[in-house]
């Protein structure tokens, strides 16, 4: 019980300080790397709730599409600004610094949760209601969804669906003399 408190508040502090650089940090590129920081730590809490699928979903869709693709878009956006202004930054914190700083904490994460997972049958749960051990996590949430929220399910793939022929629309450019 014990380390599982230790480990709840160290990434807790983790979460909430990158969350706190993601809004104050200067650089576009530090804010995308503390949002990862993010979602990382976010994702091991929920895998320490028992919520395994959730914690794989953040970092699969979170991590592995979202942030990658805030880094591209930052990264190509200032590409047109690092042309104009010079890198005033020569000390000690460029991007090589900050993300060596992010990697080594989300190495350091990864480790505690690879670690601590033997201890896993030891942790207490948080509900004192009868749980069905029978069904897995991943099941009981595909029933949740289906079932309870298949209006807000289907409302919010209409949403995407909207926001993806906007992004079509928005960047479609009609070129002439073209077969």
């Amino acid at each position: 019980m014990l380390f599982h408190s230790i480990f709840f508040y160290f990434f807790s502090f983790v979460a909430v300080s990158s969350a706190m650089l993601v809004i104050l940090s200067r650089n576009t590129v530090y804010s995308v790397l503390f949002l990862i920081l993010v979602f990382i730590s976010i994702s091991i809490l929920f895998i320490m709730i028992g919520a395994e699928f959730l914690g794989m979903i953040i970092l699969i869709v979170y991590v592995g599409a979202v942030a990658v693709l805030f880094l591209f878009v930052v990264m190509m956006l200032n590409v047109s600004q690092q042309k104009i202004k010079e890198n005033t930054t020569k000390g000690f914190i460029n991007n090589v610094s900050v993300a060596a700083v992010v990697g080594v904490i989300i190495f350091l994460e990864l480790l505690i949760v690879i670690s601590g997972w033997k201890y896993k049958d030891t942790f207490n749960p948080l509900l004192s209601n009868k749980l069905n051990n029978s069904i897995s996590n991943t099941h009981e949430l595909g029933n949740i969804i289906y079932t309870e929220y298949i209006h807000l399910f289907q409302i919010s793939g209409i949403i995407l669906l909207i926001a993806m022929i906007g992004a079509i629309t928005l960047t479609f450019s009609k070129r002439e003399n073209v077969k």
